[in-house]
């Protein structure tokens, strides 16, 4: 049998990273995400893969709508395989592409 329970997520890193919470998913999700799921996803209990396609879209579009039009432009997409460590295509090694922007509204928010 498979482990259910796999540790916290790159999710969990990156919700830090943006300053999201569970709510701020929530909250902008047309998909009916739960903040128990969200919290789930965020611990590293297994998802389905609907499941994982959901916590991804409503990441990404929590992101997008507190961008400006420029950020925007340079924003690069998360897939599920950048959120997850057990999906299919996951790279340990992976490099975020946002590291700058995450970085720079970090800073203009302090």
């Amino acid at each position: 049998m498979e482990e259910a329970d796999l540790g916290p997520q790159p999710l969990d890193q990156l919700m830090t990273d943006w300053a999201l919470s569970n709510h701020d998913l929530v909250e902008i999700s047309t998909e009916q995400l739960t903040h128990k799921q969200v919290q789930r996803a965020r611990n590293g209990r297994r998802l389905t893969l609907k499941m994982m396609m959901k916590v991804t879209r409503a990441f990404n579009v929590t992101i997008w709508h507190r961008l400006d039009k420029a950020s925007k432009e340079g924003y690069f997409e998360y897939g599920w395989k950048h959120l997850f460590n057990y999906a299919k295509g996951y790279q340990a090694d992976f490099v975020d592409p946002n590291r700058e922007l995450i970085e720079s509204r970090a800073q203009s928010e302090s």
